[in-house]
């Protein structure tokens, strides 16, 4: 196979940073399926990943990052996927032991590989992607646990990332009542586009500081962490719902027994990276139908490999919203 585009990531002299390079097949790790990729999308993850901020993400160096891809196969020794399926890979060891979706061409274990879903494309699965997938399963689980739009206000937190802004856009077309929190506040037109009835300024919010405050919501999408989350705990109606999925303002948690026990609050967490294989599909299948955004063009950014450096340095510094998509064919 001819040479491929990819963004490989490296450790030189204890630096980690990432750049185009040139690839062979020879050069990715093994699997079973090889794909023809067409696009990949950009997460925070992929950010810290290709950094080295906040930790090394990524176990072997040279890798090629990026841990979401969509593509074609090309080729496969397992017999569950041919040549011509458009499958989606992401999670698992993608982008952070094995070489992941900032590639024009991947080789992965078959067992990583969903096949697309009918009436989803491929820009759109990556539009989605793991930031999708997340929100996803947070409302599966949180679903599963008895969330209904009956049950009262659903409030977003860290509302213009990637997860939260999917989640507010799934919640509102299945008729969820939405409060938005921002520290943003140009985007209050954005969040209302996507569906959150209300919006508050991080800023305004008071979190108090008694074991439980007034009870405000009936479930939470908390992609934030610290002490967001424990004013969140302690700020829930009776039988609240929390979804953990994200720790940008901290991976601390101060609180105390009172929400569980006086108002059997649950806090669920949401690990996106290794969720079994059915559960996987039924929520892929759910992006495609229910929970399918009505959104999702005009949460995409489009870009190529070329630009994720700058793209990783924006996001790092809070300056993105919505979803960039990484074109690759």
């Amino acid at each position: 196979m001819e040479n491929f585009k990819a963004y490989r990531i490296f450790n030189e002299n204890n630096k980690i940073g990432g750049r185009p390079a040139d690839l062979t097949l020879d050069d990715l790790m093994p699997g079973e399926v090889v794909f023809k990729n067409a696009y990949s999308s950009v997460n925070y993850k992929d950010a810290l990943a290709a950094t080295g901020i906040g930790g090394k993400v990524i176990r072997k160096y040279p890798l090629v990052g990026g841990i979401d891809a969509a593509g074609v196969v090309i080729s496969s020794s397992d017999v569950r996927f041919k040549a011509g399926d458009e499958i989606i890979c992401t999670s698992y060891d993608f982008g952070v032991a094995h070489d992941g979706g900032f590639a024009q061409v991947c080789r992965v274990p078959a067992d990583w590989v969903v096949p697309l879903p009918q009436r989803l494309s491929l820009f759109e699965a990556m539009t989605l992607g793991t930031a999708g997938y997340t929100a996803g399963l947070a409302v599966e689980l949180l679903e599963l646990n008895g969330l209904a739009p009956g049950n009262g206000k659903v409030l977003v937190n860290g509302a213009t990332g990637g997860v939260a802004s999917l989640a507010i856009d799934m919640l509102a077309g299945k008729g969820y009542s939405i409060t938005a929190v921002t520290g943003k506040d140009s985007e209050h037109d954005f969040l209302k586009k996507l569906g959150a009835q209300e919006i508050l300024a991080r800023s305004s919010v008071e979190m108090g500081t008694r074991p439980l405050e007034k009870p405000l919501w009936a479930a939470a999408f908390d992609s934030v962490g610290g002490d967001q989350l424990s004013w969140l705990m302690r700020s829930m109606n009776p039988n609240g719902l929390i979804a953990s999925f994200g720790n940008a303002g901290g991976i601390e948690l101060k609180t105390n027994v009172l929400p569980f026990i006086l108002r059997g609050v649950r806090l669920i967490g949401v690990d996106s990276a290794a969720t079994p294989m059915p559960l996987r599909r039924k929520v892929w299948q759910r992006l495609a139908s229910d929970l399918k955004p009505r959104h999702l063009s005009e949460i995409a950014n489009v870009i190529t490999l070329n630009d994720l450096g700058a793209y990783f340095d924006k996001m790092l510094k809070g300056g993105i919203r919505g979803r960039a998509v990484v074109r690759l064919s």
